[in-house]
């Protein structure tokens, strides 16, 4: 654990700024502008968010900052990870590393919560296979794997924070996600059964930027029924705002029509809770399993941008794909304010009562006995 002077002796080292104030803005800016500017910000002056390394714990410094400065209860959670480095001639070293997770909220009267979620740390290499082919690393600026899940998390808390909620809102920023999810697993793990069972959804960010369309798709084990209130529900409000979006088409019977993979939400799904996983990539490419972001090109050589420094970084993201950080920013946060805002609100009603405008009977998604006491 670092000291306040070790802190103070690497703040000064960087060069860098972290005043609580860096992204300041006001929620009446244009939505996304926000998030993008968070997302540039992270992965200018945080590249290498490895987990354990100095500028992870940097970033969870700044993005913890920005939770108190918008009047949310914030504070870092240190975890310790265990994860093997593999070298080519079969030996093991293990990576012993403290990982830095910010867990923010804005407690209601009610017991209920929803959780919206982005991991903040990069990729860090794992065998000899990665370090020869020069993935992740000190340099690597992961902005869509994942400053921009991040940034638009902080958006969405800032537009929330005044919003009278009937539930708590949640917003954690997890590490360990590229060493095996990590951070969620101890979050959910350290969940009292009530607790699960009190969280309505959670919503995970990763991947926003790079992928042709954005795609959002429930967990294995998220009930029908508040499947259709979120994700259906989230494609509705994005087909009326004229925002391509999609589900996985479940080409690879691997991955059932609806849902997603391998992402931090993965670790909830595996205790019933409902989840709602928000990504861009393209499902109807490669093996369909969503790891083919786009077509292959010359900007996008293999089909994706994965942990590769020079693809997922705003040089090259910003020559390939002018725009896109702002544009997808924008378009995520249009889709999940409104939904956010629809299940927060709401009043519990029975779960026979009908939708109406954007009414909701959030009484539907209360997980049932089974799903609570699963595992």
């Amino acid at each position: 654990m670092f000291s306040a002077l070790r802190r103070a002796v690497m703040y000064a080292a960087l060069g860098v700024c972290l005043s609580p104030v860096a992204v300041a803005q006001t929620p009446n800016d244009k939505p996304g502008s926000i998030a993008a500017q968070h997302t540039r910000y992270i992965a200018t002056v945080f590249p290498g968010r490895m987990t354990g390394s100095p500028a992870e714990m940097l970033a969870a410094d700044y993005v913890n900052q920005q939770f108190t400065r918008l009047g949310y209860q914030s504070d870092i959670r240190r975890l310790d990870i265990h994860y093997p480095y593999r070298h080519a001639a079969r030996r093991v070293d293990w990576q012993h590393v403290q990982g830095h997770m910010v867990i923010a909220g804005k407690k209601a009267a009610s017991p209920y919560q929803i959780i919206v979620m982005a991991h903040l740390d990069t990729f860090a290499p794992q065998n000899d296979r990665d370090t020869n082919h020069n993935l992740g690393g000190l340099s690597y600026q992961g902005v869509d794997d994942n400053a921009a899940g991040v940034g638009v998390m902080l958006e969405l808390a800032e537009r929330l924070r005044d919003v009278p909620t009937g539930y708590t809102l949640r917003f954690i920023a997890t590490s360990g996600e590229e060493e095996g999810r990590f951070g969620s697993t101890n979050y959910v793990e350290k969940m009292s059964a009530q607790e699960r069972a009190n969280t309505l959804l959670v919503i995970n960010l990763d991947n926003l930027i790079v992928g042709d369309r954005l795609y959002f798709n429930s967990g294995k084990n998220t009930p029908a029924a508040v499947t259709k209130l979120t994700r259906d529900r989230a494609l509705a409000i994005a087909a009326r705002k004229g925002i391509r979006a999609a589900i996985n088409p479940g080409l690879n019977p691997t991955y059932p029509k609806g849902t997603g993979c391998c992402n931090d939400a993965d670790a909830f799904d595996d205790y019933g809770v409902p989840v709602l996983s928000v990504e861009a990539t393209n499902w109807s490419l490669g093996k369909h399993d969503g790891y083919q972001q786009v077509t292959k090109s010359r900007a996008f050589p293999d089909g994706y941008a994965w942990h590769d420094p020079k693809l997922d970084s705003l040089a090259h993201l910003d020559k390939a794909l002018p725009g896109r950080i702002e544009k997808r920013s924008r378009d995520v946060v249009n889709v999940l304010l409104p939904l956010i805002t629809g299940l927060a609100t709401a009043e519990l009603q029975p779960e026979d009562t009908p939708i109406k405008g954007d009414r909701i009977p959030i009484g539907t998604v209360h997980p049932s006995p089974e799903q609570a006491a699963r595992k």
